[in-house]
C-alpha cells in the first residue's frame, strides 16, 4: 500500500500538510456524534435549537398574503372540482332513483323557502359562472398574451372575475 508521502510529490507535501492542519478548505473536519448527543439532538425542536444558537426562526408561509392571481387560479380549480362532484351527485341520484328523480329533488328544493332555495341556487350558480368566466379569461390570455398577461393586468382581471361572478351569481340566486 502506498503512503501519503510517496503518492504526492515532495513539492506539494508542505501545502497539503498545511491544508490538513488549518482546514484550509480542502479538508473538512469530521463531526462525530455520539449516541447520547444524537438522542439529545432529536429531543430538541427547531425553535429550541435556534434559540440556543441565537439564530432567528424562519417565518411561516401563512404570514405572507397570497396574490389575487393565485387566489383566482385556486378558485377556478376548486369550482371545477365542485362542478364535477355536482354532476356526479345529479347522475347518482338519477341512477339510484330512476329517470327524473334528480329533477324532482331540484323542484323540491326550489319549492322550499328562500332561506333554503337561495343558498342552494347560489351554490350551483357561483361555480358555473366563475368557472366559465375563468375559462374565458384563460382563452383571452392564450390568444393575446402580450396584451393581457402581464403583472399589471392579471390582478385586474382576477378582481373583475371575482366581482362579475359574484354579482351575476347573486342575481341568479334571486331569479
Amino acid at each position: 500500500m502506498m503512503s501519503l508521502k510517496t503518492a504526492i510529490s515532495p513539492k506539494l507535501q508542505p501545502f497539503l500538510q498545511r491544508a490538513i492542519q488549518n482546514h484550509g478548505g480542502l479538508v473538512r473536519p469530521m463531526t462525530v456524534i455520539s449516541k447520547s448527543s444524537a438522542e439529545e439532538y432529536k429531543k430538541q425542536n427547531y425553535t429550541e435549537r435556534m434559540n440556543r444558537t441565537g439564530r432567528p426562526v424562519s417565518p411561516h408561509v401563512q404570514i405572507y398574503s397570497m396574490p389575487i392571481g393565485a387566489l383566482s387560479s385556486i378558485t377556478t380549480r376548486v369550482t371545477g372540482i365542485l362542478l364535477s362532484f355536482g354532476a356526479l351527485g345529479v347522475g347518482g341520484i338519477d341512477l339510484i332513483g330512476g329517470s327524473g328523480s334528480a329533477l324532482s329533488v331540484m323542484e323540491a328544493i326550489g319549492d322550499t323557502s328562500f332561506f333554503i332555495s337561495g343558498p342552494a341556487k347560489l351554490a350551483v350558480a357561483f361555480p358555473i359562472v366563475y368557472h366559465s368566466f375563468g375559462g374565458l379569461r384563460h382563452f383571452v390570455w392564450d390568444q393575446f398574451p402580450d396584451k393581457f398577461l402581464d403583472n399589471d393586468m392579471v390582478p385586474k382581471a382576477s378582481q373583475a372575475l371575482f366581482g362579475s361572478a359574484t354579482v351575476i351569481s347573486l342575481g341568479l340566486m334571486f331569479a
